[in-house]
């Protein structure tokens, strides 16, 4: 198998049939061995209907069912642990990454690049998204030390070694482009032309992204222990002022309550100290008992297509299958 196409599907059904065409029709330019695998995260509007037309008409095409909503990421995760090509392209299914490109994509790898992003140069989606998007990426950048381009999205294309080490890390808390650039392979960006969504509207909102940033923050940077130190020394420095302050009043005007100064600086400084210390070291405990649970990252209810329909969970199916 030379390519192979890993989409997680989530409410864009009616762009299915139109996405398998585009995407057939660009990749014949490329190779006559290819293989599409959609992955439906639970999508409410029964995506997996469409899928399984697709794949009993096209076996190139296979299907995946997860057994409930995982997100994004991890259905990503669970089309790569059974893609086979390679090379492995990764998409949206909403067609505003175009089908078109991917031959773009596959030119920039024939130089020598393991892994070639896309640039969305004039991004077609909605203001708060833009600005969401741009937010997430400079929380993540400040604690991570790093600089990240808000317009470079998951479409993407990457050599087989590159995924093959991809699956092997084992978080629960996941980022795909981020991962892939952490384990510094040879990589490009390349222009795409970004186009508006074909149906529905984009699930991630601004919540949910405040949510993912700071499971993706928490997972890899240790900074947030640092600045609640540095919250904590904040507190008790305005603590110490205001003691000051207090014992300036004193030697002007007296106590007017005895005792009161003394109680309400002490509160200031144990709470102010105690309460973020014990929030952010809670944190960090919990996202080590969620990875000591080893849990499955994914559970695959169904797969239709290229042979097989065994139940899959999490990335052990690949990582049996490249044992043997």
């Amino acid at each position: 198998m030379d390519i192979s196409i890993v989409i997680p599907v989530y409410g864009c059904r009616d762009a299915l049939t139109e996405l398998y065409r585009r995407l057939v029709s660009s990749l014949e330019t490329i190779s006559e061995r290819f293989e599409i695998i959609l992955v439906n995260d639970a999508c409410p509007q029964n995506s997996w209907e469409t899928i399984k037309q697709l794949a009993m008409k096209d076996h190139r095409v296979k299907g995946i069912d997860l057994s409930r909503n995982f997100g994004q990421i991890r259905a990503i995760t669970a089309g790569l642990s059974e893609a086979i090509g390679d090379l492995i392209v990764v998409m949206d299914c909403d067609l505003q990454d175009p089908p078109e490109e991917i031959p773009m994509l596959y030119k920039k790898i024939e130089e020598g690049y393991d892994v070639v992003y896309s640039r969305r140069a004039t991004r077609k989606d909605r203001l708060l998204k833009r600005l969401s998007s741009k937010f997430f990426h400079a929380i993540y950048g400040y604690f991570t030390d790093g600089a990240f381009d808000a317009t470079v999205s998951n479409f993407s294309m990457c050599k087989r070694t590159v995924i093959d080490n991809y699956l092997k890390m084992r978080d629960q808390n996941r980022a795909f482009i981020l991962f892939i650039r952490w384990m510094g392979f040879r990589t490009t960006v390349v222009d795409v032309d970004h186009r508006e969504r074909a149906t529905g509207r984009s699930a991630y909102n601004l919540r949910k992204q405040l949510r993912l940033a700071g499971e993706i923050i928490s997972t890899q940077s240790n900074k947030p222990l640092t600045l609640s130190i540095k919250i904590g020394c904040a507190f008790a420095s305005i603590s110490f002022l205001y003691a000051l302050y207090r014992t300036f009043l004193y030697f002007i005007d007296g106590v007017s309550v005895a005792g009161w100064t003394t109680i309400i600086v002490s509160i200031w400084f144990l709470s102010g100290i105690t309460m973020v210390q014990l929030g952010v070291i809670g944190l960090y405990l919990g996202l080590v008992f969620n990875q000591t649970k080893q849990r499955p990252i994914f559970i695959v209810r169904e797969v239709v297509g290229r042979g097989t329909s065994e139940t899959l969970t999490g990335t052990n199916h690949y990582l049996n299958r490249k044992q043997e």
